[in-house]
């Protein structure tokens, strides 16, 4: 699987600081758009979807991984990104523990020749497999750059 081709090293991160929910996505979305992943245009209506979505249920699936993922009306093709909160943060997750990693998603609102929905699910089924691996969650926390990220979803490309 090619999966991890779609996160791009200049658009993830390593060292999150925010100690709350609006700090911490409001920092993923500042590295979608340095990284070019995002356009500057739609920086507001980002954060402010992923915070409202955050108000709907946490999007923190247990075992230190949050999932933060919303549609985006604008959007030509689906953004992945991964960051990591080294101190960990409070997210109201599923089994109570603070969250040291965050697969983001956005995607688009519609099918687009640079979207297909049905392997959006598939993609999304992939991120959940990589979030249950302790082996991977260990090691992403343990990362001191975005290439060692990226390298680490690419060899769990077939998990």
């Amino acid at each position: 699987m090619s999966f991890w081709k779609n996160f791009k090293a200049k658009a993830c991160g390593i060292e999150l600081e925010g100690r709350e929910k609006d700090q911490v996505l409001g920092e993923i979305v500042a590295q979608m758009i340095a990284g070019g992943a995002l356009s500057e245009k739609l920086e507001r209506q980002a954060l402010t979807a992923l915070v409202a979505r955050e108000l709907q249920a946490s999007t923190g699936v247990g075992m230190n991984v949050a999932i933060p993922h919303v549609q985006l009306a604008g959007l030509e093709q689906a953004v992945f990104t991964l960051s990591v909160h080294k101190a960990g943060v409070p997210w109201n997750a599923l089994d109570g523990e603070p969250v040291h990693l965050f697969f983001t998603v956005l995607r688009p609102d519609r099918a687009t020749p640079a979207y297909d929905p049905t392997k959006h699910l598939e993609m999304m089924r992939w991120i959940a497999r990589l979030g249950r691996s302790g082996d991977f969650r260990r090691f992403a926390i343990a990362a001191r750059t975005r290439p060692e990220l990226l390298d680490l979803l690419k060899e769990m490309a077939h998990v």
